[in-house]
């Protein structure tokens, strides 16, 4: 997991770190700081899409990041639940909430950038 202290931030888009850092069909967890504590986003590249969600299962509440990524869903590495990538909906139980998502974008450098 990046932990992202004092991260480029461009008005609402928050910079994380590199695309080539994340592998096709992979994701990297990214820790930013809040208010009230630490925010974990977890950021996919599944068929050429980048998806910014956040990594914590709605069920268990344990990081999704390492969990397999197929047919546009990530599934949680423990339970199996699994969640559209790019809605954050719960697909499958145990589950039954969805995630947040966040739109995420590339810039012309390579950086992944989230908005908050």
């Amino acid at each position: 997991m990046t932990s992202i202290a004092n991260s480029s931030i461009d008005g609402d888009w928050i910079a994380l770190g590199q695309a080539d850092e994340i592998a096709e069909d992979q994701g990297k967890a990214f820790t930013l700081p809040k208010e009230s504590g630490e925010l974990s986003i977890a950021v996919f590249h599944h068929q050429g899409e980048w998806y910014a969600l956040e990594d914590c299962c709605s069920h268990a509440r344990i990081p999704i990041v390492d969990g397999p990524v197929k047919d546009g869903c990530v599934m949680c590495p423990w339970h199996y639940a699994e969640f559209d990538l790019k809605t954050g909906a719960a697909l499958s139980g145990p589950a039954t909430e969805g995630l947040k998502t966040y739109p995420v974008r590339l810039t012309e450098s390579g950086a992944i950038e989230v908005r908050l």
